[in-house]
């Protein structure tokens, strides 16, 4: 159990059997009144945003969350299959589950795996990641004078604003929590 006084962005509860995690969450201690928490809370099966209010010291269920390292090994048709680096088990995920990893996963990489209960809930990818260019417009001289940048694809197929500088075949390194491009690799 939790005290809705202890709540912290990220932390998973569960309401009426189903799964929250708390996206942001503030305490009120009006002028008249008792003390409450106003808290958005995103349900981790379907990605619906709710507000809630609880009562200032409501105890809840917190949800047991098991992080399991696991190895990307290939996507087959809209299902992604992973590897525990542990047991050798193998997981299917479907496009739900996946999220926005989606867009920065390749093979062999290691990501954590969240379960529940033996259900896999979510998937965390490391925080950053180093992907090959494969599709930018060519630079010209005198281009960085503006400062600005320009739209390169990625062997995953995301899109990433990248500085002028960078050309096709360059390998970058990316954050996969704000998709914004960090440095370039190896030159």
């Amino acid at each position: 159990m939790v005290s809705v006084n202890d709540f912290r962005t990220g932390l998973t509860i569960e309401i009426d059997g189903d799964l929250f995690s708390v996206v942001e969450f503030m305490h009120v201690k009006p002028g008249k009144g008792a003390a409450f928490v106003r808290a958005k809370l995103r349900n981790v099966r379907t990605g619906y945003v709710v507000e809630r209010t609880f009562n200032a010291g409501e105890k809840l269920n917190l949800a047991r969350i098991e992080v399991r390292d696991m190895q990307f090994l290939y996507r087959a048709e809209d299902d992604f299959v992973f590897m525990d680096t542990e047991s050798y088990e193998q997981m299917t995920l479907g496009p739900a589950k996946m999220g926005e990893a989606v867009k920065y996963l390749k093979d062999n990489t290691i990501v954590q795996i969240q379960i529940y209960q033996s259900e896999a809930i979510g998937v965390a990818l490391p925080n950053t990641v180093e992907l090959t260019v494969t599709d930018t417009a060519p630079s010209f001289k005198g281009d960085t004078a503006t400062g600005g940048g320009k739209p390169a694809t990625l062997e995953t197929g995301a899109m990433v604003n990248v500085p002028f500088f960078v050309e096709n075949g360059d390998v970058i390194q990316v954050d996969t929590r704000t998709g914004a491009y960090l440095k370039r690799v190896g030159k």
